[in-house]
């Protein structure tokens, strides 16, 4: 049918301003799929059974439609869409940070409620926020926005608390943009947003509570939940557990979102998505891929860590130790390796020159209460150990289980500090501190090292000023904030907030979002 003269005219206007970034459905234009990487791995028999199931059949070959080669650029939108801002985990921050007096400032205060203990509000491990500054088309189809939907330059905060609701914050401000949207059950992940633009949030749930826990989907027009996943899915290898975690990705080219569940599998979900920004209307039609695996002799599974990708390789482990890389083409394992113990932090991962490469670290968790945790470099092919190196941690047995090692997802050095990667350990070398390293990329050689007082499970974000100079955001858990200078370790400031720290800052030009175990959500000014 033949669209009113007015209606052509605006939607006219509306395809010429989202431009390069966003089309009216999907899949994306195929312009957007032509800068990706192949990796051709070659692959041997790996003890590693797996089976890979699709609308309620085992197959050996899944269609060809849901096979994924991810973009090398993961969104043309500003902001922080995902835990470590995208598919290589490295980043959690976007723009530059002035940081000419080298200072924090807590800039705002926002507070969630709180759940029935242990849990309360605020944000747990990895809690990161999503920050978005919305291409003006989608700014002004969200009504719930009210008046900020016609602000121009305007900067979205979403975070998932604790207290099982998400919260809609304004970047500069800190007051509230919209009614938070309740889930039922607390949020102990990341959220993640779709990085076209379009108003898809994501959410994983990390504790059953007042709902079926598992990773629901949600129009942010309607704010209606338009997906369900179950994570007590009958098909998992780990029954009546169904926490999702792991915060998942998005492939833009292919209009499939990737993500791992605690219940032990990979699932990819196609979505079949329906957006006119004409009508405001939006809607998803998953069909869902389902990767299971069985390393021989290892009975703990459940993918805590949010999984990276660099072209067709999935690289993730499991509370097991076991690290595999999976190609996303055939969906196949390509190998896997023994971590040792669990590995919840995700796998880091950049290019040297032409081959993938991934830092990781392990837990002392079955090899605890005193052990190491193993500090790794991996060639992304292969599986194979470039170097290692152990550091020694203290966890406890009684009176209840406490796990020590690394909790923190590596921060891998780019420009000034390309050098470096570096690592955050809890409860090492004793029982109630920290210790932050920074190790050569080549050798595994430390270059520098900084005992903290208190352990830290929140991972390490950088960011950049205009002169090139690379500066670390590190909190703990007693709550303090440092400013470090990455090429050193050396503190430049610290403030100190309310409630332990556990979960991950992200950063958006020279405001960071942190929060805090309790109720407390922080702006910090980095000036």
């Amino acid at each position: 049918m033949k669209l009113p003269r007015r209606r052509r005219m605006r939607r006219t206007a509306i395809l010429a301003a989202l431009g390069a970034c966003l089309t009216v459905s999907a899949p994306l234009a195929q312009a957007d799929s032509t800068s990706h990487r192949v990796f051709e791995p070659r692959t041997e028999a790996i003890a590693l059974d797996h089976s890979v199931t699709f609308a309620g059949a085992v197959l050996d070959t899944p269609p060809a439609h849901l096979a994924q080669v991810f973009p090398e650029r993961y969104s043309d939108i500003p902001g922080v869409f995902t835990f470590r801002g995208g598919p290589t985990r490295t980043g959690g921050s976007w723009g530059i940070c002035p940081l000419r007096e080298r200072k924090l400032e807590i800039a705002w205060i926002a507070t969630t409620g709180r759940s029935p203990p242990p849990w309360g509000g605020g944000a747990g491990w990895t809690g990161q926020p999503a920050i978005v500054q919305w291409p003006a088309v989608i700014r002004h189809s969200m009504s719930r926005l009210g008046p900020r939907r016609f602000e121009d330059g305007f900067v979205e905060v979403i975070q998932g608390s604790l207290d099982g609701s998400v919260y809609f914050l304004d970047l500069h401000t800190g007051r509230p943009t919209r009614r938070p949207l309740a889930t039922g059950n607390p949020i102990k992940g990341s959220v993640s947003l779709d990085p076209r633009g379009y108003p898809l949030l994501f959410v994983g749930q990390g504790i059953p509570d007042n709902k079926p826990i598992g990773l629901r989907v949600y129009n942010l027009i309607s704010h209606q939940q338009v997906f369900f996943l179950p994570g007590r899915d009958a098909a998992s290898p780990r029954k009546g557990w169904g926490a999702f975690d792991s915060s998942g990705l998005l492939n833009r080219a292919t209009d499939s979102y990737v993500v791992g569940g605690e219940n032990g599998l990979f699932y990819v979900l196609r979505l079949n998505t329906d957006f006119d920004s004409i009508d405001l209307t939006l809607k998803v039609r998953p069909e869902v891929l389902r990767y299971r695996y069985a390393p021989p002799g290892r009975k703990h599974l459940g993918i805590e860590n949010s999984f990276s990708v660099v072209g067709n390789l999935a690289l993730f482990a499991d509370n097991g130790g076991t690290l595999q890389a999976l190609d996303l083409r055939t969906f196949k394992p390509v190998w896997a390796f023994a971590a040792g113990d669990d590995t919840d932090a995700s796998l880091a991962v950049e290019l040297e020159g032409e081959r993938p490469v991934l830092y990781t670290g392990t837990e002392v968790d079955k090899t605890g209460p005193r052990g190491n945790a193993w500090l790794r470099k991996l060639d992304a092919l292969t599986g194979k150990v470039l170097w290692e190196r152990a550091y020694p941690c203290q966890g406890a047995r009684t009176p209840k289980k406490i796990d020590a090692g690394a909790f923190a997802t590596p921060l891998v050095g780019t420009g000034d500090v390309s050098h470096l990667v570096v690592y955050t350990l809890s409860r090492c070398p004793n029982f109630t501190g920290g210790l932050m390293v920074a190790l050569d990329k080549a050798s595994g050689a430390e270059v520098w090292r900084r005992p903290m007082s208190h352990f830290a499970w929140s991972s390490p974000t950088a960011c950049r000023d205009e002169q090139g100079h690379t500066f670390i955001l590190q909190g703990d858990i007693s709550g303090e904030v440092s400013l470090l200078d990455a090429r050193t370790g050396d503190a430049l400031d610290s403030v100190k907030l309310k409630g332990g720290i556990e979960a991950s800052p992200a950063v958006f030009d020279g405001m960071a979002v942190l929060a805090t175990r309790g109720e407390w959500i922080y702006g910090l000014r980095l000036r």
